[in-house]
C-alpha cells in the first residue's frame, strides 16, 4: 500500500514559536584559555600564546620567550635606526639576534659587511633561506652561537634589537672589546635606557649608569612603541647611541665596580655611615694586605699587627684590635685612610640616592 501524500499547509506564527520552543538549543562554543608561553621568561615581556600566535605565522616558527624574541616590524623605526647609526660603504656592523633578517637586509644595503650572532638554530636557517643566491648574502657572515659565550669577530658599528634579559651583561661585553668600535646603537627595554642615561640625582641614577658612563657616552635617541614589534612585549623600547670612550679611563673596572657596588648597596646611608662600617674596613684591610703581598711591598705592622702604619696619611695610628688577631694596625691605618679620603672630598655627609 503507497503512503499517502499529505497536503501542504504553511503553519501560522503560533505554531512556528510552539516548534521552536520543543528544540533544544544548541551549545554555546567554549574557549579554552591558553597560558601565555613560559611566563614571558624575556625582561621585555612577553606576550601570551593564544594572542601571539598569529604573529607567527609569517615566521613559520614559534618565537620563544625565553629568548627574548621580539621582531622589530615596524619599517619607519628600521629606516630610522639605519640613518642615526650613520653607517659607512666601508664598515663592518655587528648584529645581534638577527631574527627573520628584516633589519639585516637594511644594514647589508649600507654596509660593507654584516656578522650576524643567532643562537636560535631555526631563525639561522630561515635567514639563510631568504638570502640564498642573493648578492647580499654574500656579504653576511652568520654565527650560530650565545653571544655572551662566543668571542666577538671585529667590528666597527654595532646595531641590534638585543633580547632584553641580557641587556646589561652585553652592554660591559661590547665595551670590554679589545677591539675599539664607533659606537653602538641597542634597542632596548625603555627603563633601562632610562638608567643608562640617568644623571647624578636623577631617581634612576644607579651602578649601572656610574660604569656605563664611565666607559662610554650615553645618548637616548628615540622612542619605540611595544606594537612595533611582533609579538609585542609588554613594555615599550628605546634606541640608545654607546660611544665608547677613547682612550679609556685608566681605570681597574673590577675594583671600581666593587667600589661603586659598596656605595649603591645602601643607597640611603650617607657614605660616611657605609665606609666607617667596621666589616667594609676589614674588608678593605684584607684587600690592602693582599695587594702590598702581591706587589711585595709588605707593610711593617702587617707580619706582627702592632706596627704602625706607613702609606696613609699623618702617620702613627695606634693599633686598633678586632677581636681576630693579627692586623689590628693595617685595620687603623685603612679606618685613618678612609677617614682622610672623606674629608679631603666633602663625601662624608653625601648620599648616593
Amino acid at each position: 500500500r503507497e503512503p499517502r501524500s499529505l497536503p501542504f499547509r504553511s503553519l501560522s506564527r503560533s505554531e512556528l514559536a510552539h516548534s521552536a520552543a520543543l528544540v533544544p538549543p544548541m551549545p554555546k562554543e567554549i574557549k579554552v584559555k591558553r597560558r601565555g608561553g613560559d611566563g614571558g621568561g624575556a625582561a621585555g615581556g612577553g606576550a601570551a600564546a593564544s594572542s601571539s600566535a598569529p604573529y607567527h605565522r609569517h615566521v613559520g616558527v614559534q618565537l620563544q620567550h625565553s629568548l627574548g624574541q621580539h621582531l622589530l616590524k615596524n619599517p619607519l623605526v628600521t629606516a630610522a635606526m639605519i640613518e642615526k647609526a650613520s653607517i659607512k660603504s666601508t664598515d663592518v656592523v655587528l648584529e645581534i639576534g638577527p631574527g627573520t633578517g628584516n633589519l639585516t637586509l637594511k644594514l647589508l644595503e649600507a654596509a660593507k659587511k654584516v656578522v650576524a650572532v643567532e643562537h636560535d638554530g631555526r631563525m639561522v636557517v630561515e635567514l639563510q633561506k631568504r638570502l640564498h643566491g642573493t648578492a647580499e648574502g654574500r656579504r653576511l657572515q652568520l654565527i650560530h652561537a650565545d653571544v655572551m659565550k662566543v668571542e666577538l669577530p671585529f667590528f666597527n658599528l654595532c646595531v641590534a634589537n638585543i633580547p632584553y634579559q641580557i641587556s646589561s651583561p652585553l652592554v660591559f661585553k661590547l665595551l670590554a672589546h679589545p677591539q675599539r668600535f664607533r659606537c653602538a646603537l641597542l634597542m632596548v627595554q625603555r627603563e633601562f635606557a632610562q638608567r643608562l642615561c640617568a644623571k647624578p640625582g636623577d631617581e634612576l641614577y644607579c651602578r649601572l649608569s656610574v660604569n656605563t658612563q664611565l666607559l662610554a657616552k650615553v645618548d637616548h635617541l628615540m622612542k619605540v612603541s611595544k606594537n612595533s614589534f611582533r609579538p609585542p612585549p609588554k613594555v615599550d623600547s628605546s634606541v640608545v647611541r654607546i660611544e665608547p670612550r677613547n682612550p679609556p679611563p685608566p681605570v681597574d673596572f673590577v675594583e671600581w665596580d666593587g667600589l661603586v657596588r659598596l656605595c649603591f648597596n645602601r643607597k640611603n646611608k650617607t657614605l660616611g655611615a657605609v665606609f666607617r662600617q667596621k666589616p667594609l674596613l676589614q674588608l678593605l684591610a684584607d684587600n690592602l694586605k693582599t695587594h702590598r703581598a702581591l706587589v711585595g711591598a709588605m707593610a711593617g705592622g702587617m707580619a706582627g699587627g702592632g706596627g704602625e702604619g706607613s702609606s696613609g696619611g699623618d702617620g702613627g695610628a695606634a693599633p686598633m684590635e678586632t677581636g681576630g688577631g693579627g692586623g689590628g694596625g693595617l685595620l687603623a691605618e685603612v679606618g685613618e685612610l678612609v677617614e682622610q679620603v672623606l674629608e679631603e672630598t666633602g663625601f662624608a655627609e653625601e648620599r648616593t640616592a
